[in-house]
């Protein structure tokens, strides 16, 4: 298979990036802007040995959920890449790649898949769009906007993405003429001069405050002012939406990080509200808050469902961000202890909180996986039996001692709310496989999609703690054949043996589990464990393997639990 070559094929499926997959001559294809049942003239870009990339040349049969995308840009952007595909089979597509990724990666089978939450109209939904400046190679002294093609820094001039609020086209199209206007220049990647980096708008759904922010490599804009009264006067918007800030942030490293840590006001507060769920949520340019607030509620309400909340409950929320999910969780859990690393995160959520009269949130500055360290207790004690933890990690998923972390804490139920089906999948093997502390059962998976015509979904699993005796042992024996009690017949010295060790990390003997049994009344089989001489002693069992041993033969039911 040679590049250019163009091959006839037939796509079968999909991959989890939105690539058709199709075979040809022993082959295997990825073809990009193909859709499963497609029969397409693909030219071939990256021939590899036993595979290949590839691009759509012609539809010869277009598949029955083809469908043609609304955006006349949707190929050529990096955005959208399922525009083609019916939203139906959008929903379809998404459902399985997060069962996909499970039995794969995870090795669950069985998984139990609850029916995808889809958008009524899967448009202009976005609340947040951030959009790269730069210099158009057609026309010196123009500068263009828009977003990133595929697997490159090209930026595709895309002034109204269909996604996002028509307004924002007007934003781009002032900031753009002004600039042009002052001779201001966009930021250059590859020199690393350049004023102008992004362009970045956030809306209050509900509010309909705006924010504008422009991230600049320095600390001045020239003409700041002026700037600012000519997006003024394009307020209030034909929606009624108003803009209430308009700032700086400043970013001088040469890194595709796209916000600084520092944010300059130019008018108004470097600030914006809104309302999410009945909360009213305080966002600037460098919070955390979901981009879909329609479909950010029903995900919240499914967390909190699957949280299965009965008002007498510790929680956890790890991760919390501004604390959003924290929100939702108060309404019904007795306490919830948001843990966030970043610390102006931290203070929105604190303020959140304040502003909308909650009393039972406790926020605090700490890695998720700091929670569980025992001088993290000595100063926060009600955070040591949280019978709820509820994470929602960047992409990149939990950090592996987190994971740990939360097995040592033992809560009673785990909600998991995911970004990324393979991390998930990878985390949700660890909790739920062998391992040190508590062990943890997928009882319910919920994908949400937030991010339609794109290939990303949000997950919500529901992990509930095995029972200790199905985490450990399950133990069968025929009173016929034992000559042994029925208090005997519980577990044998081997189980005991092997739960004490998988639980305590030490082995205590069948002479420390017959002493035991024998303090509880447990009649022994005769000579069992009995001294070789009458005058042998047998060293008594130490209080630690004792109690030990107890707590086995309560699991067992050997001896009645307090």
């Amino acid at each position: 298979m040679n590049k250019n070559e163009l091959i006839k094929v037939r796509i079968e499926d999909m991959t989890h990036d939105g690539e058709g997959i199709g075979h040809s001559g022993g082959f295997t294809l990825f073809v990009k802007d193909a859709v499963i049942g497609d029969t397409v003239l693909a030219r071939v870009t990256r021939p590899k040995k036993t595979y290949a990339y590839a691009r759509v040349e012609q539809v010869l049969e277009p598949s029955p959920d083809r469908v043609a995308p609304a955006c006349p840009k949707a190929r050529s952007c990096g955005g959208c890449r399922l525009q083609e595909l019916s939203y139906e089979q959008q929903l379809a597509f998404k459902t399985n790649v997060v069962k996909g990724n499970l039995e794969r990666i995870g090795g669950f089978s069985d998984v139990p898949m609850e029916p995808i939450i889809g958008m009524e109209n899967p448009f202009r939904y976005r609340n947040k769009a951030q959009y790269p400046a730069g210099s158009s190679k057609k026309e010196p002294g123009k500068l263009t906007t828009g977003f990133y093609a595929g697997r490159t820094h090209d930026i595709i001039d895309i002034r109204d993405c269909l996604l996002a609020p028509q307004r924002n086209a007007d934003i781009l199209r002032t900031v753009l003429s002004f600039c042009e206007k002052n001779r201001i220049p966009a930021y250059d990647e590859a020199s690393g001069t350049g004023l102008l980096r992004h362009i970045l708008i956030r809306e209050g759904f509900h509010s309909g405050d705006v924010l504008i922010c422009l991230i600049i490599n320095g600390r001045k804009f020239p003409k700041a002012g002026q700037l600012a009264d000519e997006l003024l006067a394009l307020s209030p918007f034909a929606d009624g939406a108003v803009i209430k800030s308009i700032c700086l942030n400043v970013n001088e490293k040469r890194t595709n990080v796209i916000l600084g840590n520092e944010v300059l006001p130019v008018f108004g507060p470097p600030f914006i509200f809104d309302t999410l769920g009945g909360f009213s949520f305080r966002i600037s340019p460098l919070s955390f808050y979901q981009v879909n607030p329609v479909q950010t509620v029903k995900l919240y309400n499914t967390a909190v469902e699957f949280a299965g909340l009965t008002g007498s409950e510790t929680v956890f929320d790890l991760y919390c961000g501004i604390g959003t999910i924290s929100h939702f969780l108060a309404r019904k859990a007795k306490e919830v202890y948001g843990v966030e690393i970043v610390p102006e995160a931290i203070l929105d959520a604190k303020e959140n909180a304040a502003r909308n009269g909650l009393t039972n949130t406790h926020f605090f500055t700490a890695a998720a996986e700091d929670v569980a360290k025992r001088g993290y207790f000595d100063e926060h004690t009600p955070l040591m039996h949280p019978d709820v933890i509820v994470v929602d990690p960047p992409r990149k998923g939990c950090d592996a001692s987190l994971l740990h972390t939360i097995r040592a804490l033992s809560p009673e139920r785990v909600v998991y709310v995911s970004c990324d089906p393979a991390t998930l999948a990878r985390d949700l093997k660890i909790l739920c496989g062998e391992g040190d502390g508590a062990r943890y059962e997928l009882r319910r998976v919920r994908p949400c999609d937030m991010f339609p015509e794109t290939v990303h979904v949000e997950t919500v699993c529901l992990l509930s703690k095995l029972s200790e005796a199905k985490n450990h042992i399950s133990v069968k024996v025929d009173m016929d054949e034992m000559d042994v009690t029925a208090a005997e017949s519980k577990a044998t010295y081997e189980e005991v043996q092997e739960w004490v060790q998988e639980k305590y990390g030490f082995h205590v003997s069948h002479l420390n589990i017959a002493q035991v049994k024998r303090k509880h009344g447990i009649i022994e089989r005769e000579n069992y464990n009995k001294p070789k001489s009458d005058d042998r002693r047998q060293p008594g069992c130490p209080t630690e393997k004792e109690q030990a041993i107890e707590e086995a033969m309560k699991l067992f039911h050997m001896i009645p639990a307090e």
